[in-house]
């Protein structure tokens, strides 16, 4: 499988139009990039380049298989705000240390966005990316079951609810999908079943739209959507939270968050500081608007 856009492209094992590893084309070759220094900021660039959306995730250790010949960029070094990843830092073309098996890749949120007022990076009406155009979803037969899979390939933990009737504002232009029918376990809305492309008898009044557990999640031996280790998503990467200073409060909001309680508010150190160990990550258990508290 391979995909071409703007002199770069996401091949390998499991890669589609917005994932995979990343090559570059520099004197008539295509090379691969080194993930020596390789973050969310440097996927950024990719996905913005790829016109893919947001980025879901910064690959490394040659995640969609190894490359061969050139290795093009070692060190890439982007602010996120460039336009393509060769105007990013870097060591210089064909300069590097590097083996294939440290080969770069990306995930992206692959043609598909959250937008419209109230809107967030797990929030909002879905449009996807087609025929170089961004369109709506017609909400005729909308359901939690289409809802989870947009939240999956968002990477935005489950689904919190399944929106209708332009809840996130009316888009314009084209509506792509109509009578869209996931099972839930697809990997991505336009592998679920649904009517052509732009075949639809709907209006933007019906634009269909997700609540998501915005980048939060309930995960361990006995978890369940209302119960686990407390987990949240920041920065392409899923990581648990201490237990100092954790009572009902913070509980409150996690199970709030989860659509399973009542929402308070709270405050946290900057993300990655903390003096704890994994002994001391929180979780919760959470039962409709009844909760209690509880350290795994």
């Amino acid at each position: 499988h391979l995909i071409w856009f703007n002199c770069l492209i996401l091949v390998g094992s499991g890669s589609s139009r917005c994932s995979g590893r990343v090559e570059i084309y520099h004197s008539r070759t295509w090379g691969t990039v080194c993930d020596d220094g390789w973050d969310m900021s440097d996927a950024k660039v990719v996905c913005r380049q790829m016109d893919c959306g947001v980025a879901i995730s910064a690959t490394q250790n040659a995640h969609f298989g190894e490359g061969s010949g050139q290795i093009w960029l070692d060190e890439v070094s982007c602010s996120g705000s460039e336009s393509s990843l060769t105007q990013c830092g870097h060591g210089g073309f064909g300069s590097h240390n590097c083996e294939h098996s440290e080969d770069a890749g990306v995930i992206c949120s692959d043609e598909i966005r959250l937008v419209g007022p109230g809107s967030s990076l797990c929030s909002g009406r879905v449009e996807i990316y087609h025929s170089r155009t961004w369109g709506t979803v017609c909400d005729d037969d909308w359901d939690m079951s289409d809802a989870k899979v947009v939240c999956r390939q968002m990477g935005c933990g489950v689904a919190i609810n399944a929106t209708k009737e332009a809840h996130f504002g009316e888009g314009s232009g084209l509506i792509w999908l109509d009578d869209v029918s996931c099972s839930g376990n697809e990997s991505s809305l336009t592998q679920c079943g649904h009517r052509e492309f732009g075949s639809n008898n709907c209006y933007h009044s019906e634009d269909a739209g997700v609540i998501c557990s915005d980048e939060i999640r309930l995960v361990g031996p006995d978890s369940s959507q209302c119960s686990g280790r407390v987990e949240i998503y920041h920065s392409g990467t899923w990581g648990t939270v201490c237990d100092d200073g954790w009572d009902m409060s913070d509980a409150k909001v996690v199970c709030r968050q989860m659509s399973c309680g009542v929402a308070l508010s709270c405050g946290h150190r900057p993300f990655g500081s903390h003096d704890c160990g994994h002994g001391k990550d929180a979780g919760v258990i959470c039962s409709g608007s009844n909760f209690v508290l509880h350290y795994l």
